[in-house]
């Protein structure tokens, strides 16, 4: 076995170095680093004070990185990947990488976790597909060559439709790069990928993990990307509407939205480094509780919102309300989420705490609550409370309620939503409590 000698693409930020964090970007199987381009626009856009060093790294002959004979193993390409980063000026990084660039991304955080300051796992997993499956298509490219892969690759890589209306995107250029592709070098990937499984590892993992799926993946599906997060101690997971297994390179905007939010989220999170051992696992594993609870009543949506506007000044009043009070009350089991729903709804209409109560309503749908129920809830809450409190939360929900059904009839029809349908942010979503 031997390291592959890779290259990248190294994209410095305008800040002097020492001030720039540094992104890794690793791309699939057949692809190149090309594959994050618009991620990488993205990113910039929305992220212009961050001033992120970004650097883009090729397979074993893909793209820039030298073709190879010898084989290797998915934990020496991670090694390879090391070698360009401190090539780069070393130190720890942000790591995000794609299926083939996933598994790489993965098994780097695992073995190296020293290195690895947040993580972002694109429609990958700890074991991808069988041991056969890699072999055989190794196989094929050795007789056929990589241009054999195109028909069955676009099918994978790409949702229904989605070549046919952008025939002259970035995305269907990508087929022409398969084609360039070193073939041995290729089938030496499938070769490693077919000895790859990390999942006894995953629990060891301390980095915060952002895990993303396709909706229309039949690689690495959302389900098998949810039951991986599932396994990931500090790990999330949402998935990109309307994508296939190249989510990133569909939708680009929509890669760089969560990245965004990780890195960020990742930063605000971050533990002293003064903190002891037991309180730092203790402190992060009520965090990692309470992010899951909070995703769970209030949506991806809404928490991506919430963390991405975190300042540093807002950043210790969400991580108490994360670890206190998603992490530690709404995880309690002596009242069911239903009820706790029942209990909030009353104390933000008595206490007119409208811009809550807004959030709150959403979230007493998503626990099972009927909209007739909470009608009733805020009626019963009129009668000790008051009724001007009350008339105020009942407009404001029955405008969560008009909001979800131009939502569903925007979602049926297939259009986009027009203006007034999407929710308003709360005026305290930077800092929401809960």
């Amino acid at each position: 076995m031997t390291i592959p000698r890779l290259r990248g693409a190294f994209a410095p930020g305008t800040k002097p170095a020492a001030q720039n964090e540094l992104l890794v970007l690793l791309p699939s199987l057949g692809t190149t680093m090309s594959l994050w381009d618009g991620t990488v626009e993205g990113l910039r856009a929305a992220t212009p004070g961050d001033s992120l060093r970004i650097l883009r790294i090729d397979l074993p002959g893909h793209g820039s990185s030298q073709a190879v004979t010898e084989p290797f193993t998915i934990a020496e390409l991670a090694d390879a990947v090391l070698g360009v980063v401190d090539e780069a000026g070393g130190g720890a990084f942000h790591l995000a990488g794609l299926s083939l660039g996933g598994a790489i991304a993965l098994e780097l955080a695992i073995s190296h976790p020293e290195r690895v300051k947040s993580l972002a796992l694109f429609c990958t997993g700890s074991k991808i597909g069988t041991a056969e499956g890699w072999e055989q298509r190794a196989a094929a490219v050795r007789a056929s060559g990589t241009a054999s892969l195109v028909t069955g690759s676009a099918e994978r890589w790409f949702a229904p439709g989605f070549l046919e209306q952008r025939p002259l995107s970035s995305a269907a250029r990508s087929l022409t790069t398969l084609i360039d592709i070193d073939d041995e070098s290729y089938a030496r990937c499938n070769e490693a990928l077919a000895a790859f499984d990390r999942t006894s590892s995953l629990g060891s993992l301390r980095a915060p993990v952002l895990v993303v799926s396709g909706e229309h993946d039949v690689v690495t599906t959302p389900d098998a990307m949810q039951a991986l997060t599932e396994r990931i101690p500090n790990g999330y997971h949402s998935t990109i509407a309307g994508t296939a297994h190249l989510a990133a390179l569909e939708d680009p905007d929509a890669a760089a939205r969560l990245l965004t939010t990780h890195l960020r989220a990742s930063a605000c999170t971050a533990e002293p480094a003064s903190a002891s051992a037991s309180a730092s696992e203790g402190g992060q594993a009520a965090h990692d509780q309470g992010m899951r609870v909070r995703r769970e009543v209030l949506g991806d949506a809404h928490v991506d919102r919430a963390v991405a506007g975190t300042t540093a000044e807002t950043a210790p009043f969400q991580d108490f309300i994360t670890r206190y009070a998603w992490g530690e009350i709404w995880a309690r089991d002596e009242l069911s989420r239903r009820e706790r729903s029942i209990a909030t709804l009353a104390s933000l209409v008595t206490g007119s705490h409208e811009a809550e109560i807004r959030m709150h309503v959403r979230a007493a749908l998503t626990n099972g609550l009927s909209r007739a129920e909470i009608a009733e809830v805020i009626l019963h809450t009129a009668l000790y409370a008051g009724l001007p409190p009350a008339n105020g939360a009942l407009g404001i929900a029955r405008g969560v309620f008009a909001e979800l059904d131009a939502e569903a009839d925007a979602e049926a029809s297939g259009a986009p939503e027009g203006p007034g349908t999407a929710p308003e942010p709360s005026p305290n979503e930077g800092a929401e409590r809960g």
